[in-house]
């Protein structure tokens, strides 16, 4: 049951962080940011928020953008996310996606060499 209510807020937190970092954040540091996943804490206290970014290049420089817009964002997501206590967001690179692509190469390269 609480699992549910978790992934449910984790959802919505996703979505709404999404919104106004793609809309209503108004910093350079700040562009073509995907927002992954949100891990909230059992408690609703804190969120770690995933993200990647499109240029890979500024990843540090993005990431440290977005840890010092969490206040603006929170003062945001207070407005459109019902719940009574708005988590702390920490914003790190979701380094998922990468994994996953070096599996693929792997799984690629192995297919090549049977195949020969």
């Amino acid at each position: 049951m609480k699992t549910m209510k978790l992934e449910r807020i984790s959802d919505m937190l996703v979505e709404q962080i999404s919104y106004i970092i793609n809309r209503e954040v108004k910093d350079k540091d700040i562009e073509f940011v995907t927002v992954t996943e949100c891990k909230v804490s059992s408690d609703l206290s804190y969120a770690k928020v995933y993200v990647t970014v499109l240029n890979d290049a500024k990843r540090k420089e993005t990431i440290k953008a977005l840890n010092n817009a969490k206040g603006f964002i929170r003062g945001k997501l207070h407005d459109r996310v019902d719940i009574r206590h708005i988590p702390e967001l920490e914003f790190v690179y979701d380094e998922s996606i990468e994994y996953g692509q070096n599996i693929e190469k792997i799984i690629e390269q192995i297919h090549d060499k049977i195949d020969e």
